[in-house]
């Protein structure tokens, strides 16, 4: 019986550290959708359980014109299974989310661009699932150390995605400077022309009127 409950507890203890590297390996692999937004691009996600929340996070990364306004923001809409909207997010650089899912299906997630801009938005979303205690009890395999592996992956999902977000924002961030560096650039190339043509017509109407005065002394 001694060796029977040892080689049981040495099963569950190889199959908690089956899961958590399934777990790492999972974390590392996961990577956002990178989506180009002309009008409306939705994304669909599929949710397993009901009342699982579902968190993420989207960034406006780059619009492709070097002329416009930050008061444009992209609205995002979510839709749940029913047809019913879940939540909008509205945000010109980049916004978090999170909600419960009301009951498990697909989950519809549209990016509305008000702009005649093209849009690149990175996108994330993430299904956390704990078992709560009726899970366990309709599963007779599972047991403790599984449940809290479950609420670690949960945890390493929640600072993955954060990770992501902030290393998003910053990509937005050097793509706005060099935007703003650009245009800085063209105003300065239009004000030494501007500069140059302002300075060329006043040497022209200089000569000109010293011309006129030169004609009328000989007389």
């Amino acid at each position: 019986m001694g060796s029977a409950a040892a080689a049981g507890e040495r099963l569950r203890i190889w199959r908690s550290l089956a899961i958590f590297l399934f777990v790492e390996i999972g974390l590392q692999s996961a990577e956002g959708l990178t989506l180009t937004v002309l009008n409306v691009e939705c994304v669909s996600q599929y949710v397993e359980h009901d009342h699982d929340l579902v968190s993420g996070n989207f960034v406006v990364v780059e619009k492709n014109s070097d002329w416009y306004t930050e008061v444009d923001d992209v609205e995002m809409v979510v839709t749940g299974p029913t047809g019913g909207t879940m939540m909008t997010a509205k945000a010109s650089g980049g916004q978090k989310f999170s909600f419960r899912a009301g009951r498990r299906g697909h989950y519809k997630f549209c990016f509305h661009n008000p702009t005649s801009a093209p849009e690149q938005i990175s996108f994330s979303i993430h299904v956390g699932h704990i078992p709560v205690a009726a899970d366990v009890a309709k599963d007779e395999h599972f047991n403790p150390v599984e449940a809290k592996i479950a609420q670690l992956k949960e945890a390493l999902e929640s600072i993955s995605l954060e990770q992501a977000y902030l290393k998003r924002r910053d990509v937005r961030h050097k793509k706005t400077n060099e935007s703003t560096q650009r245009r800085l650039l063209w105003y300065t190339v239009m004000e030494y022309v501007a500069l140059i043509a302002v300075s060329i017509a006043q040497v022209y109407l200089i000569q000109r009127l010293f011309s006129k005065r030169i004609g009328y002394n000989k007389f």
